[in-house]
Parts: structure tokens; sequence; C-alpha cells
């Protein structure tokens, strides 16, 4: 290892002496590595992130959300005789008791205690892991119930805010930079006509209906540890976006990745269907782990996140495209075009399965 990561190594409060420091895992955002130490004649192990400043600009707010959260989540943990080393994720401190370091070079650095004899998936193999995914991110909710989420910071602000990504994407329509609107009016019409569903669950936070949550905002698979020996989900992991959100956000952004039979970039539309058992298997473990902090009203208002987070996930992915693929990456022609309009197959059929959505949420919710 170089001299600049032993630097930066040598910051942090680590038991033991580092002797390896390798890129770990294939997160898109920050760069991760695990760090090995020896103490005696044993190895501990860390992982240390260099935090994207690009996309988190404000990394005081962004460590101070993780760090309450992560707190507030031991004491739940620690209460219900759980282990803190494996149920949450675990700051490791600078040696000046601080929850990152800045290098000279104006890098912010953070580590976490690596947890053992857990794995990550990338991908769904079987229904059970959905189940197990579900019950993991309902967990979280669960125990993060009575946390004031008004606290938080938005370190993204707007991320689901639906109706101002509709707002961005009928300004990328209208200036048209790339001249690509043409081509793709039929997508562009299939938005337009969802625009009073933009604002559906904003709404019923305004009126009250529903709660702000403490939410996730990133509630993929991969962000799921589960334990090697007994295959259950047993930690939720990457925090970063952590804010003030819906509860619908996180369940219905796990049900536009997970509860589909093609990839997100799959062009053969005749591959992508919205898959109910799925639906199903998520919906069950969600809300066994969380259903009792919620009302029917909440409840309710699941099966709305599911539709509205893959439209607007859809919905970004277009304005993309129009904008001439700046944002997400991109590896051939129409790229962002062939994710859009899975997405908005999927909302498609999610609208011709509803009252069977609708029904399975209820069922699981005891009503």
């Amino acid at each position: 290892m170089g001299q600049e990561m032993k630097q930066v190594l040598s910051m942090f409060k680590y038991d033991g002496e580092p002797y390896s420091c390798d890129i770990y895992g294939n997160g898109h955002i920050n760069t991760t590595y695990k760090v090995e130490c020896k103490q005696g004649d044993k190895t501990v192990r860390y992982i240390l992130q260099r935090i994207n400043n690009n996309i988190f600009p404000d990394t005081d707010a962004l460590m101070e959300n993780i760090e309450n959260v992560t707190a507030f989540l031991k004491k739940k943990i620690i209460k219900r005789g759980g282990d803190v080393l494996r149920e949450t994720l675990n700051l490791v401190p600078t040696v000046d008791g601080k929850n990152y370091y800045t290098d000279e070079n104006g890098g912010n650095w953070r580590s976490y205690i690596f947890i053992e004899d857990t794995v990550c998936y990338e991908k769904i193999e079987k229904p059970e892991d959905f189940y197990n995914c579900g019950y993991a991110f309902g967990n979280f909710q669960n125990l993060l119930a009575d946390f004031p989420a008004e606290k938080l910071h938005e370190v993204i602000p707007n991320f689901h805010n639906t109706l101002t990504r509709y707002e961005t994407f009928k300004k990328a329509v209208e200036s048209d930079i790339c001249g690509r609107a043409k081509t793709v009016q039929k997508e562009i019409e299939f938005v337009n006509a969802r625009a009073k569903d933009m604002s559906s669950l904003t709404n019923m936070l305004k009126k009250g209906e529903i709660p702000l949550r403490v939410t996730h905002n990133d509630t993929k698979l991969n962000n799921c540890m589960f334990d090697k020996a007994t295959g259950k989900t047993i930690c939720v992991i990457d925090l970063d976006t952590v804010m003030p959100g819906l509860r619908a956000y996180d369940y219905g952004d796990s049900i536009r990745f997970g509860a589909t039979t093609g990839a997100e970039d799959e062009p053969d539309l005749s591959k992508v269907n919205f898959s109910l058992p799925l639906f199903k298997s998520y919906t069950k473990g969600f809300i066994k782990a969380c259903g009792e902090s919620m009302d029917e009203k909440e409840a309710l208002s699941l099966p709305i996140g599911a539709k509205i987070m893959t439209l607007e996930c859809g919905m970004r992915f277009l304005t993309d495209y129009l904008e001439g693929d700046t944002y997400f990456k991109t590896s051939r022609e129409n790229h962002n075009l062939d994710r859009c309009r899975t997405q908005f197959k999927l909302v498609s059929d999610m609208e011709k399965q509803w009252d069977k959505m609708t029904d399975i949420v209820l069922h699981e919710f005891g009503l």
C-alpha cells in the first residue's frame, strides 16, 4: 500500500496494525476498501471508504445522519438482545474522535467495523431472497419508527419528490437539446398521461394521512447483509441516502427493482413483466417486520409507492436520454431509452394488476 493510504489508515482508531488495504465490492458512488489489521495472532477487518463529495458535498450533514441513526439503532438492538456488531453499521472514530477524516487533498474518509460471516447478493435467485430483503428493510423501518425524521438532513434535496422530477422532465422535453423528443413521443405521452399521479404520495403526507419516516432511499438487494450460516438478512448497509421520507418510497423502490422478470435495461420488452409472486414475497417480509408500526392508510400507500417509484425512475431515464445521457452511465446507444421502457412496462403491468396488488397488501396487513 502507498504512503498516502498509510497516512489515511493511521488516522483511524483501528485495533492492531494495518497490513493490507484492497479495493472491495462493486459500489458505484464511493470508493470502498477492505482493511486488514494484525492484532496478536488474529486478523481484524474494517471497511474504509472515500466519500464521493460530488454526490454528497456536505460531509458533516451526511455523517451526522449516519452517526445519529446508527446510535439509535444500537440502543434498539441492545434492548432486544441483539448483536450490535452484526446488526447495524459501526463507525470507527478517527484518532481525534471525529466520524471522518479529511486528507491533505481535501478527500473525506470514513471507516466501519467489518461485518464478518456475511454475504451480499447482486440479484434475486429465489423468492425467499426477496422475502428476506423485504424483512430487512421492514425491520430497518420498524426500529426507526420513533426516530424524529425531521431531525435528519436532506443530503440530496428532492430525491424522491416526484412532482419536482416531473417538472425537470417537462423542461427537458421543451428544451429538447439533442433533438430526440420526436423519436420518443409515445414515452412522453405515457408520462404526461400520469401527471396527476406525481403528487399522490406527497398529497397524502400533506393531508396527514401518512407520517414522515426515516427512509433508506436505496433499498436494493445488495444493501442487505445475509448471514452465511442461516441465509437470513441481519443488517442493512449503505446509509448515505438516509433522509426524511415516506415508507412507500423504500417499499416501492424495492418492488421496482425486484418484482420483475427482466433486467432494468432489457431491450426486449417481451421479457419484462411485473411479477405478482415476487411482489407478494417482498410484501410478506416487509409487513411482517414493520406492520405493527403502521396503520391501514400507510399500508395502502405501499402499492402506490411501487407504481410511483417505478414511474419516477423511468421518467428520470427518459429525462437523461433527452438531455444527452449525462447523468446515468451508459454503455450502448439508447441505453437510457431501454431502461425507461422497462420501467414504463412495469408501470403498465402494475396498473393492470392493481386490485390484486392491493388485496395482497391488505391480506398481509391482516385486513
